[in-house]
């Protein structure tokens, strides 16, 4: 009987030890620093040029507004809500291995993400264009630096007064009590928020908004291409965004 116990207790050491245990317990650190924390994420498409780039890889803050709220200005990571469109379609294999990034937070998941500029919060009344061809929040023209290729604007010749108008031009858009409006900074190259709304035959309700159960959290870090790594560089790009 005195045995029983010693060949447990050398069971048990063995267990710890073995590079099963520890690759599984890797897996659970990593996929609950994924699901909580931080998460990694690759930028899909060019409408945020030139602040964040095809195949960018940065990690997103998933605690940024566990004790704050979105700001107007912020780069955000949120889910895409179905009514910005159908979601990818996959074969069984690809569910599969998406099923396992969902679980783990390791790997492509089922999910479609996007990544934006905040510009409309709960309330705001957002429209283009002011004057010069600003974006307007609540009446006010916000300072857009980081904005990239926008969209053509005259004044006097194609602004949203002239019989053609610019296609810069939309709105006024009210923002409901859980509403959020997300514009891409390659202005003319992102399906966002109003990209449905710049033409004069747009309906009041053209506008795609996400709530806040669909933000993720805000790009913190860039971790590929290696001569961007680091906060510092995200900082430049998106610094004096608000």
């Amino acid at each position: 009987m005195s045995g029983a116990p010693a060949t447990a207790a050398t069971r048990r050491r063995r267990f710890l030890r073995s590079p099963w245990f520890h690759a599984v317990l890797a897996l659970i650190l990593v996929s609950l620093v994924q699901g909580f924390f931080l998460k990694v994420y690759s930028v899909p498409s060019g409408s945020m040029e030139q602040t964040l780039s095809v195949g960018d890889r940065v990690l997103v803050n998933r605690t940024a507004y566990a004790f704050a709220e979105p700001q107007r200005g912020d780069v955000v990571v949120f889910r895409k809500p179905a009514t910005w469109g159908p979601p990818p379609q996959h074969g069984f294999a690809r569910t599969v291995v998406g099923w396992f990034g969902e679980v783990t937070g390791i790997g492509p998941g089922n999910t479609e993400y996007l990544v934006k500029r905040l510009v409309g919060l709960p309330g705001d009344t957002v429209e283009c264009c002011g004057a010069s061809g600003q974006v307007m929040v609540n009446g006010q023209a916000i300072a857009e630096p980081y904005v990239f290729e926008d969209l053509p604007f005259d004044v006097g010749s194609l602004d949203c007064t002239t019989a053609v108008s610019s296609p810069r031009c939309f709105g006024p858009i009210r923002l409901g009590d859980d509403q959020y409006l997300f514009l891409g900074d390659h202005r003319s190259n992102s399906d966002d928020s109003v990209a449905a709304c710049r033409s004069a035959s747009a309906g009041s309700d053209c506008a795609k908004t996400a709530s806040r159960s669909d933000v993720v959290g805000t790009v913190g870090w860039f971790l590929y291409p290696f001569n961007k790594w680091g906060s510092d560089g995200l900082n430049a790009a998106i610094g004096g965004s608000r």
